[in-house]
């Protein structure tokens, strides 16, 4: 059913909203900043103040005296958050950190936790790597005592940190990390967003259903979790809907020339193509396939979402992504942060 210009999918018994956007109208600076606050909402609007939920019912578990923060501390409760504030994934990482310094700000300027106690956020920067990603968190647990962890972004970083958090056990909860291995790690390990398989299931759906699509390309990064886990789930869904699902071609992060695999695909006259890595390389995967004549709908995930996108933006006309919520929402809730952010 539509929805401010998404559309709401229904998956099994319960409906769960899962935003398919196209871009089709002309881009706005307005709409730059609503593909930001995209990135900040749906990956740490929501985390940051579950994550405070979380925290005010395990807070009795702070470590004892002597190995950090006292069960009876009175003072600041410090939480640490790692992302990727450079590198590949430095749009994921700064929006993320933003978010969560606004949640911060908003929960202690309102009184704070347990009778006024308020958040101390320390931040490191993994710089899009999941080496990186370990040390920061282990950095923020065996150094800065932190009781609780917030990120990371992407899955393939949050599967190197998380066994460090099991390990300690100290509670990390992932924005967006959607593969579904991550919460796997562990029972100190938890996420705020839907997972693969579902996000697979709602745009194989659309793409047969809606846009008519029965045979697909799907372009997959090899090197992430994330990519590899969605296409896995796009192939399931639509192959069990009678669709022709080509065999994926394979990128690697950090590519830029896929205009010998968009002309191999091109060749195969698919209805429609899926791009599962992130944004920096969708961006410039939809911009060579307009340049060779590809006119067919190109869909991607969350990961679409980043600051890349902001450039050729007359390439996505016929695209669709999926994502964990919608700017234009008119939920109290979404609007409050939007109002606040463009605020600050």
């Amino acid at each position: 059913m539509p929805c401010g210009g998404f559309r709401l999918h229904e998956c099994g018994t319960v409906t769960l909203q899962c935003a398919v956007a196209k871009s089709t109208r002309p881009h706005t600076v307005e709409n730059e900043e609503d593909t930001r606050l995209k990135a900040i909402t749906s990956r740490l609007g929501l985390f940051a103040l579950v994550g405070a939920l979380l925290l005010s019912t395990t807070i009795g578990c702070e470590r004892k005296p002597g190995a950090g923060a006292s069960a009876t501390d009175t003072g600041d409760i410090v939480i640490g958050m790692y992302g990727s504030l450079t590198g590949d994934g430095a749009s994921f990482g700064q929006s993320s950190k933003e978010g969560t310094e606004l949640a911060v700000e908003e929960i202690n300027a309102a009184g704070g936790l347990l009778g006024g106690r308020k958040f101390k956020l320390l931040v490191e920067d993994d710089q899009s790597k999941p080496d990186e990603a370990s040390n920061a968190v282990t950095k923020l647990i065996t150094q800065d005592k932190v009781v609780a962890v917030l990120g990371e972004v992407a899955s393939r970083r949050s599967l190197a940190a998380a066994p460090v958090c099991q390990k300690y056990k100290i509670p990390m909860i992932t924005p967006s990390s959607t593969n579904e291995k991550v919460t796997e790690v562990g029972d100190f390990i938890f996420r705020v967003c839907f997972i693969d398989p579902f996000q697979g299931e709602v745009l194989a759906k659309f793409a047969f259903n809606d846009l008519k699509a029965k045979k697909v390309a799907i372009l997959k990064d090899i090197q992430q979790d994330y990519s590899v886990g969605l296409t896995d789930s796009i192939t399931r869904n639509f192959t069990a809907l009678g669709g022709t699902v080509l065999d994926p071609v394979s990128y690697s992060s950090g590519d830029s020339d896929f205009k010998a695999i968009l002309t191999q695909i091109r060749a195969q006259s698919p209805d429609a193509i899926f791009v599962t890595g992130y944004y920096p390389e969708a961006a410039i995967i939809c911009r060579q396939a307009r340049e060779l004549g590809i006119t067919v709908p190109i869909l991607g995930g969350d990961g679409w979402v980043g600051d890349a996108l902001k450039n050729g933006r007359e390439a996505l006309n016929n695209t669709y992504i999926s994502n964990h919520y919608s700017s234009d929402n008119p939920d109290p809730v979404v609007q409050n942060f939007v109002k606040a952010y463009k605020a600050k």
